[in-house]
């Protein structure tokens, strides 16, 4: 699945809400968008994935532009405003949300099933605000692939968060080595660093999607250190259907508010 943004912006320069701008993501392939302000990620983000149309360009979806095949087929994770957790929520109340959202039983016993086996246990009561930009943007990518049909991710803007490049890039990697179309919103100064990253994706071939690499160690910058813990809370989202998350889709009630697109 590829997807491409083909000139796409907002508004006339100078001072456009969304300056043009260009990218291809495809399994193995992450697209990267980089762009400037407050404003210009969350509209990148709201073309990318279908939710909004730009006034100049154009969006393809393996070459067809086709709005609501994207919109079903990429979540978008952690986009401001719109698909983000709110900073004092615990990781394990992000994880219920989500299951919810997922259209799986948000039951105690299932959200710690997910934490073990993210290896975020230690992050359960934390809130996500406090938790290392790795792991949080682990997390939230990891729920938004429990929904059904999501085979791509728009993932806003991690930087704001704070921490080393190299240590959110490397969920991003991961991932696309899955095989899933990943876009990533990102600054200009991080995307520079992103650039010269991306060779690594392609270190080994793509895995399946939705297959986990079961001979990848466990990434520290990924599931933090498990002395840094809090009474908090965390946010994820649940978009598709990995099988590398165990599922419960029993019947649930229904989910509390959470900010996220689900809602909308």
């Amino acid at each position: 699945m590829t997807l491409e943004l083909d000139h796409v912006g907002i508004g006339e320069e100078p001072g456009a809400a969304l300056p043009v701008v260009s990218a291809v993501a495809a399994p193995g392939r992450p697209g990267v968008v980089a762009v400037e302000t407050e404003q210009s990620p969350v509209l990148a983000s709201l073309v990318a994935g279908g939710r909004m149309r730009p006034e100049t360009g154009r969006v393809l979806l393996d070459g067809q532009d086709d709005a609501a095949a994207i919109h079903q087929a990429f979540a978008l994770v952690d986009t401001p405003g719109i698909a983000e957790p709110f900073p004092v929520m615990s990781v394990k109340e992000i994880v219920r949300e989500e299951l919810a959202f997922a259209g799986q039983r948000p039951s105690r016993e299932h959200v710690d099933t997910v934490l073990e086996s993210l290896g975020m246990a230690h992050y359960a009561d934390t809130h996500v605000q406090r938790v290392p930009t790795g792991v949080r943007v682990r997390l939230l990518v990891e729920l938004a692939l429990l929904r059904e049909g999501v085979t791509g991710l728009v993932i806003t803007s991690p930087e704001r968060h704070g921490g080393a490049v190299e240590d959110w890039f490397a969920v991003i990697r991961d991932v696309a080595r899955r095989g899933i179309t990943v876009v990533l919103v990102t600054s200009k100064a991080a995307a520079a660093t992103v650039e010269h990253l991306l060779a690594t994706v392609a270190d080994q071939p793509p895995l399946p999607t939705g297959d986990a690499d079961p001979a990848q160690p466990a990434d520290p910058a990924q599931t933090g250190d498990p002395a840094q813990t809090e009474d908090p809370e965390d946010v994820a989202r649940p978009d598709g259907g990995d099988p590398g998350l165990p599922s419960d889709t029993s019947t649930h009630s229904a989910p509390a508010t959470l900010p996220t697109e689900a809602t909308a």
